[in-house]
Order: C-alpha cells, then sequence, then structure tokens
C-alpha cells in the first residue's frame, strides 16, 4: 500500500489519508477498455477496469476543513432609493 494525503470537497472538505496506485498501472490505477455492440460493431461504451494493486475506496479522514462563512447581503435602503454617488453636502 502506497498512502498520500489527498483533499476531497465531497460529502465535507476534508484531508484525506488514501492508497495511491503502482507507478507500473500508469499512475491511474486501471485501465479504460473501449467496447462495442455485438451485432453491430459499433461503439457501446467505455468501461473502467481497476488495478488490483488499488483500492479507490479505501481512505481515511484525516482533518475535516472548516466551511467558509457565508457572504452578507449587500445593505438594502428602507426606502428602496439604493445608492448614490453624489456627496451628501
Amino acid at each position: 500500500m502506497r498512502l498520500r494525503i489527498r483533499a476531497t470537497d465531497w460529502p465535507r472538505k476534508a484531508l484525506l489519508l488514501t492508497d495511491t496506485p503502482r507507478p507500473d498501472c500508469q499512475g491511474e490505477g486501471g485501465h479504460n477498455r473501449d467496447y462495442g455492440d455485438h451485432e453491430t460493431g459499433e461503439y457501446a461504451g467505455t468501461e473502467w477496469d481497476p488495478c488490483p494493486c488499488w483500492d479507490e475506496n479505501r481512505s481515511w479522514v484525516l482533518l475535516p476543513l472548516p466551511r467558509l462563512p457565508r457572504r452578507r447581503q449587500p445593505h438594502v435602503d428602507p426606502w428602496g432609493n439604493g445608492y448614490s454617488d453624489e456627496p451628501p453636502f
């Protein structure tokens, strides 16, 4: 197992300790495989074949990251006049 630190934002922002694919797996942990329709021979899609040296679901949360505070709404004039560029004098 080769461990690395990775950031994620789902389901919540956090730093994860996760498994890393071996370098001889092209660094991706598997291979894409295109396949065709048996009857027509036309392209039908792509499947992902994961490498057995790596499990993409093996990870541990090291540190949950704080959420950014929400932005405040701009001040609205209660009389509906909005803001003016003119000086008050």
